[in-house]
C-alpha cells in the first residue's frame, strides 16, 4: 500500500483527484453529445453496425469480465475467451484483471469502506467518481488478501493486462469509426463522433449496475444489502439488473432467477454451451433460492414464477453459497 493511501479517508479522498481520467471522461461526453446529434445524419449501416458493436462490447463485460472471470460461473474455451477479451478491451473499463479483482472485493465487502464503489457513498460516487480518486486503505488491504491465482494463471487475462493500455484506445476509439468510414463510406467526422456516443452509452450502461441497481429497485432475496432487482437496468445491460439475486447467488451463470428469460447474456452463454465452447454452467436450485428468500428476503415484493415460501420444505445448500 502506498504511503499516500494509508492516510486517505472518506473525508480527504476528493483532495487527491486523478485528473487525467476526469479530462478523458469530460472529453468523451462532449464528443458524445455531438455524436448524438450526428446520429440523425448517419447512414443506417453506420447506426446498425455501432449498435451491434455496442452489444459485443457489453458481452465483453457481462459474459466475460463479470460472469466468466470474476465469478467463474462457467468455463470457456480459448477462442471464446479471446473473443470476450477483445470485446472487454474495447469497453475501456480497466483490464480484465483489475475489473475482476475490484468486483470480487465489491461482492465480498459490499456496502463497506472496503467496497471500491460503495453505494453507501451516494449515487455520484458509486456511478463514476470512484474511478477518479485513489482507493481507501480498506479497499487495498482487503483486495490484497483475495485469491487471484486463477487470474494470474490465465494466459488470456495476463496478455490482455500487459497490452491493455495499447489495445483499449485502438479498439474503443479507432476500430469502429474506421470500419464505418472505410466500408460504409461514412464521413470521418460522423464515424468518430457517433462512435464516441456509442461508447458513452456502453460505459454508462455498465456503471448503472453499480449505481441505479444499488439504490432503486426491490430486494426479494436479501433486504439488508443495497443491491436491488431493477428491470429497467436489466433491459439496458442485457440481463445484469437482477442484482439482489446476483449478490445473493453470484455463482449462478444466469445472474437472474428467471433463467433464460429477459437476459440476452444468458442466452449467449447457453448458445456457447450448445456450440461446445462453454461448459460447467453453474446454477442454483429453485429450492435454495426459495429458502434464502424466506430467510432474508423482502417477502412483500413479488417475483414472477417464484411463489413465496410458506413452509419449511425448502432448504439452502451450503455448497451453492460461495463467497463470489
Amino acid at each position: 500500500m502506498g504511503a499516500k493511501n494509508k492516510h486517505i479517508t472518506r473525508e480527504t479522498q476528493y483532495e487527491y483527484v486523478n485528473w487525467p481520467p476526469v479530462y478523458l471522461v469530460v472529453a468523451l461526453h462532449l464528443i458524445g453529445v455531438v455524436g448524438f446529434f450526428h446520429m440523425f445524419q448517419c447512414d443506417w449501416k453506420t447506426l446498425l453496425f455501432n449498435f451491434i458493436f455496442l452489444g459485443y462490447v457489453q458481452l465483453g463485460s457481462m459474459a466475460g469480465a463479470h460472469r466468466l472471470w470474476s465469478h467463474r460461473s462457467y468455463k470457456a474455451s480459448m477462442p471464446l475467451q479471446i473473443f470476450l477479451a477483445i470485446a472487454q478491451t474495447a469497453g475501456t473499463q480497466k483490464s480484465i484483471y483489475s475489473w475482476a479483482r475490484d468486483h470480487r472485493v465489491h461482492h465480498k465487502y459490499v456496502d463497506t469502506d472496503a467496497d471500491p464503489y460503495n453505494a453507501q457513498r451516494g449515487f455520484f460516487f458509486t456511478h463514476i467518481a470512484w474511478i477518479f480518486v485513489p482507493r481507501l486503505p480498506e479497499v487495498i488491504e482487503k483486495g490484497g488478501k483475495l485469491d487471484l491465482s486463477d487470474l494470474n494463471s490465465n494466459p488470456v487475462v495476463m496478455f490482455q493486462k500487459k497490452y491493455y493500455n495499447i489495445g483499449a484506445p485502438v479498439l474503443a476509439f479507432l476500430l469502429a469509426p474506421f470500419i464505418t468510414w472505410y466500408f460504409f463510406a461514412e464521413s470521418a467526422m460522423l464515424s468518430f463522433t457517433f462512435g464516441m456516443f456509442r461508447h458513452w452509452l456502453s460505459v454508462h450502461f455498465t456503471f448503472m449496475v453499480n449505481s441505479v441497481a444499488h439504490i432503486y429497485g426491490y430486494r426479494p432475496y436479501d433486504s439488508k444489502i443495497s443491491p436491488t432487482n431493477n428491470n429497467i437496468i436489466s433491459f439496458f445491460t442485457m440481463g445484469e439488473g437482477f442484482h439482489n439475486y446476483h449478490h445473493v447467488f453470484p455463482q449462478d451463470y444466469r445472474a437472474s432467477e428467471y433463467g433464460l428469460m429477459f437476459c440476452f447474456t444468458t442466452y449467449f452463454i447457453k448458445l456457447m454451451e450448445k456450440l461446445g465452447v462453454a461448459w460447467d454452467l453453474r446454477t442454483v436450485s429453485k429450492e435454495t433460492v426459495l429458502a434464502r428468500r424466506k430467510r432474508t428476503g423482502d417477502l412483500k415484493t413479488s417475483v414472477v414464477g417464484f411463489a413465496d415460501p410458506t413452509n419449511d420444505e425448502y432448504k439452502e445448500s451450503e455448497d451453492e453459497n460461495l463467497p463470489y
